[in-house]
């Protein structure tokens, strides 16, 4: 009837060259052999650059009037890279249905709608007096914190070892837009998840050597 899933995550981000890892947490109730509802939280880590590029046109071309003013002031030389290292806490949070298929013995695979919120915080490390600037005028207190939401899909399966202990290997893909005053595009970000998962409760309906089920949507 029920399950508690705690596992290693990864949140990968190609558009922004940011990878965070962490932990990941899924509790769910199989409603019927087929269908369940569940939530879905995890927390990541990681570190990326903010380039001008990322910026919105207006910032991007603000910036470049700077540079190009510093260059000419002799305080950087024409070969200078503008970028900011940035540190990145990433928080999930969902809830929904998961769908199960249990036509084999050992496995369960299942699919979902991803939807639901993400919390980021983005805490910037200048590393010299030019980007210190550069931060201080981008996030004058140094930290940047945003909730928006997102959606997506995902699946996996479980590798059912015995009635109440399984294996669950999953992936989501989905889109949000975080910092859009500081990022002019959102993204496609990358969730990969793998750790065990523990059944327990009453059965749904009489065992008939039906293997342990997923329980845990995003």
């Amino acid at each position: 009837r029920y399950d508690i899933y705690n596992g290693f995550a990864a949140l990968i981000a190609p558009n922004v060259d940011l990878t965070t890892r962490g932990y990941h947490f899924q509790a769910g109730r199989n409603q019927k052999t087929w269908l369940a509802l569940g939530f879905d939280y995890s927390v990541t880590t990681g570190h990326t650059s903010l380039t001008p590029n990322l910026l919105p046109t207006a910032l991007q071309q603000q910036l470049a009037q700077q540079i190009v003013a510093l260059i000419q002031a002799g305080v950087i030389p024409p070969t200078y890279q503008v970028y900011v290292p940035v540190d990145s806490n990433t928080q999930t949070f969902a809830a929904g249905p998961n769908f199960n298929y249990r036509g084999f013995q050992r496995v369960t695979f299942f699919i979902r709608p991803s939807l639901g919120a993400v919390r980021e915080t983005a805490t910037a490390h200048p590393h010299d007096a030019v980007t210190a600037v550069i931060a201080q005028e981008l996030v004058p207190s140094g930290k940047k914190t945003d909730w928006t939401g997102f959606y997506g899909f995902g699946g996996g399966y479980d590798l059912n070892a015995t009635k109440h202990i399984a294996i669950r290997m999953q992936t989501d893909i989905v889109y949000f837009h975080v910092f859009n005053d500081l990022l002019k595009d959102g993204r496609w970000d990358f969730r990969w998840s793998i750790g065990p998962t523990i059944h327990f409760g009453g059965n749904i309906r009489p065992a008939r050597n039906v293997p342990p089920g997923n329980t845990s949507p995003v």
